[in-house]
């Protein structure tokens, strides 16, 4: 129990304010907060899995920089298409095309991937040697961490006229594509 209470706590903890919160008010504006949540608990799942799972091999396999670049990319594709916004028929089309679920999942998984939390869940796994509760309290703290996120999304979306919360979304996904190709380029530069 007390590998699942320091995990939790530390996994937590490094989520505050991290770009995958924001990310699921950005997912709050343009999908169904039910299918932002299945989607974003998937993809946690997924990465924590692999992080107390495979452990330090993951690592080895996965060159941090390039997941940060892929990462960065698809933030910039997600905020030219949120920005470009279109209309309603559109949106649907795309929605049953790629669905939403599929989109939050994948995201978070490239996104996490290399990430503070999963570096966390990974040490905690080889440090405590319990992958079981460190994968239930890495899961359970993010999900709960990224639900504040997904909270505050889906307040603003009810508040926001749609064009601001498209603005709003579009914004951060962009914002945390550029910073992440500039840190991925400084990375890969200043080796």
């Amino acid at each position: 129990m007390e590998a699942f209470w320091a995990t939790s706590v530390v996994v937590f903890l490094a989520e505050m304010g991290d770009k995958t919160q924001l990310l699921v008010m950005a997912f709050a504006a343009k999908f169904r907060w039910q299918q932002v949540l299945v989607g974003m608990t998937a993809g946690i799942f997924v990465v924590h899995a692999l992080a107390v799972g495979v452990g330090s091999l993951v690592h080895s396999l996965i060159n941090p920089q390039l997941m940060e670049f892929i990462a960065a990319l698809l933030f910039l594709g997600f905020g030219v298409w949120t920005l470009r916004g279109g209309d309603e028929e559109e949106e649907e089309s795309a929605g049953k095309r790629f669905g939403p679920v599929l989109t939050v999942m994948l995201t978070f998984i490239v996104g996490e991937m290399g990430d503070k939390t999963q570096f966390a869940a990974m040490t905690m796994a080889a440090t405590l040697g319990a992958w079981l509760p460190v994968l239930l309290g890495a899961v359970s703290s993010m999900v709960l961490a990224d639900g504040l996120g997904l909270v505050a999304g889906t307040f603003l979306q009810r508040h926001l006229q749609p064009a601001r919360m498209r603005l709003l979304s579009g914004g951060i996904f962009l914002g945390f594509g550029a910073v992440g190709l500039i840190h991925a380029a400084w990375q890969f530069f200043c080796r």
